[in-house]
């Protein structure tokens, strides 16, 4: 497994940018000084050493010496060992329904902002537990097998957005279905499906599905994401709404009337998100009824830095750029590296 020791180093890659531009715009008052003094093609030949590419050539060397440099204090490392380890913790699967409803905005930023921001403050809360993520829209999709590696599921989460499903819809029961066949096999540990949706169930028998979960020991909870007044749903990348076929603005309502009745059936809790912290609460308070058991865990042990390579190559660029002078060396000159360029340049 590839990991940064110090990832927050990596914002001084902002740097390169600012640089760039400050060579491009230093570059452009250059050749408007020198027109100001003549013709330029004139004045390139009262000045034969001096070379067009070289300055470009080293500037872009100690470029990437400095990305280079800046990943060596990010301490890029690898992971060598394996090892299996015992956790005291409870198995949790996620169904995220990402349908284009998910889009309205009685909630901020979004239902679907918000109900990202639920997840990571739950993935938060956790320690030793197992989590995985389910998406769903007309289908059901895994997203992320349950695992205990927490980073790599808030990189998931920053991630979804309806584009993940191909066929929309709201596939309630299909997810269900799938997070039941996604946890491992049964042991003491509790276990619990969380659905976040708003509740406008489409295509299949939601509610056997979650008695089907029940009955396997699995609590059902769902988080209900929306108003029932509800609100229209915006067009990604414009500023209209979703119309149905009369030309009439969608308006996308909490159906919560469908979210209790899947809780009931999958012996959970049944909450509405609004715009404060009080669902992540609540259900987080049932997750530690759940019991807790043994959980083996594949996790990196050992790491190895491997920030030595980065440097040796940072050093090699560094002694290069030393050798190329920005005017034309007498002695390098007869090897012509930089003559062709220039001429085409010119």
């Amino acid at each position: 497994m590839f990991r940064f020791a110090h990832p927050e180093y990596l914002i001084l890659f902002l740097i390169i940018p600012v640089l760039l531009g400050i060579f491009i715009y230093t570059g452009i008052i250059k050749r408007r000084k020198i027109q100001q003094f003549g013709n330029p093609e004139l004045l390139a030949q009262l000045m034969p050493n001096v070379s067009k590419i070289r300055p470009k050539v080293k500037f872009y060397f100690q470029l990437t010496a400095i990305a280079l440099l800046i990943v060596v204090l990010a301490q890029p490392q690898f992971g060598t060992k394996v090892e299996k380890e015992m956790r005291q913790g409870i198995e949790v699967m996620i169904a995220l329904d990402v349908s284009n409803s998910m889009l309205a905005q009685d909630l901020q930023p979004s239902r679907l902002e918000k109900a990202k921001q639920v997840l990571s403050k739950l993935v938060d809360g956790m320690s030793n537990d197992k989590i995985g993520l389910i998406v769903f829209a007309g289908d059901a999709y895994t997203q992320l097998p349950i695992t205990v590696d927490y980073v790599s599921a808030k990189m998931f989460f920053s991630s979804i957005s309806p584009n993940l499903v191909p066929r929309q819809g709201t596939a309630i029961g299909s997810a269900i279905d799938l997070a039941i066949k996604s946890f491992g096999t049964k042991d003491k540990a509790g276990r619990a499906i969380i659905v976040i949706t708003d509740g406008e169930n489409h295509e299949d028998d939601a509610v056997g599905a979650a008695k089907l979960a029940a009955e396997n020991d699995i609590a059902v909870h769902v988080i209900g994401m929306g108003k029932p007044d509800g609100a229209p749903i915006p067009v990604p990348g414009t500023m209209s709404f979703w119309k149905d076929k009369d030309g009439n603005v969608v308006v996308s309502k909490l159906n919560e009337e469908m979210c209790k009745s899947i809780s009931s059936a999958g012996k959970g809790l049944y909450v509405r998100a609004d715009n404060s912290n009080s669902a992540f609460r609540v259900i987080n308070n049932e997750l530690d009824k759940l019991a807790k058991s043994d959980i083996k865990a594949s996790v990196f042990s050992d790491y190895n830095d491997q920030f030595q390579s980065f440097a040796m190559l940072a050093l090699l660029i560094l002694i290069i750029d030393f050798f190329v002078f920005e005017r034309r060396n007498k002695i390098l000159s007869r090897f012509k590296i930089f003559d062709l360029k220039d001429k085409v340049i010119k």
